[in-house]
């Protein structure tokens, strides 16, 4: 059977509540600061080049991008946060689509935050955290891992850790360029989605 992930296709693109797609099956959605790697992530995951759009530019994904899987379960890339350059009423808007998509929507049965490795834990990262209050599965994904040597990637994992104060958030280094951590990334994404 081919990999599950390799059959992702893009579905819609949504900018107001009312154009999510169904709120039916399982869907994973990939949440973070611009430029953390959150479409390459995705791109990598699916083992497709250009699925999501990636840039250096941030703050480049502008809407809810899903990508269906199969017929019960979707990948979510939600717009990146904390670019400044974005317009006000922009952002205002973005917080409140994103609020409430984070938190009333029933298909949602994981959130995977991606950070990049060398900055840690933000305090936007944080309040995304906190909104979730552990409503659901959190999986901190911190890419560009092959930025580091393997004793300090370590060393950021366990200090993330212990950051997190034994919340039931899993972490894990990741590198899209190396694939370093991609069969753990992988195993989670499969426990959230009921794969199996």
């Amino acid at each position: 059977m081919p990999n599950l992930y390799q059959k992702a296709s893009y579905l819609t693109s949504a900018f107001e509540l009312s154009q999510l797609v169904e709120d039916v099956g399982h869907e994973i959605a990939f949440a973070g600061r611009s430029n953390a790697g959150k479409s390459t992530a995705i791109n990598r995951l699916t083992n497709q080049k250009n699925l999501c759009k990636t840039s250096k530019t941030p703050g480049r994904t502008q809407l809810i991008n899903f990508f269906e899987l199969d017929d019960e379960r979707r990948l979510v890339d939600l717009p990146g946060y904390g670019f400044a350059k974005v317009p006000k009423k922009l952002r205002q808007h973005w917080n409140t689509v994103l609020s409430s998509y984070l938190v009333d929507r029933k298909s949602l049965s994981g959130l995977i935050i991606v950070v990049d490795i060398r900055r840690g834990l933000t305090d936007l990262d944080w309040g995304l955290i906190e909104l979730m209050d552990e409503q659901l599965p959190i999986h901190i994904l911190l890419t560009k891992a092959d930025k580091l040597k393997n004793d300090s990637r370590k060393r950021t994992v366990m200090k993330i850790n212990r950051e997190l104060g034994g919340q039931d958030i899993t972490v894990s280094a990741f590198s899209a360029l190396s694939g370093l951590g991609l069969d753990e990334f992988v195993g989670y994404c499969d426990k959230l989605l009921d794969v199996g």
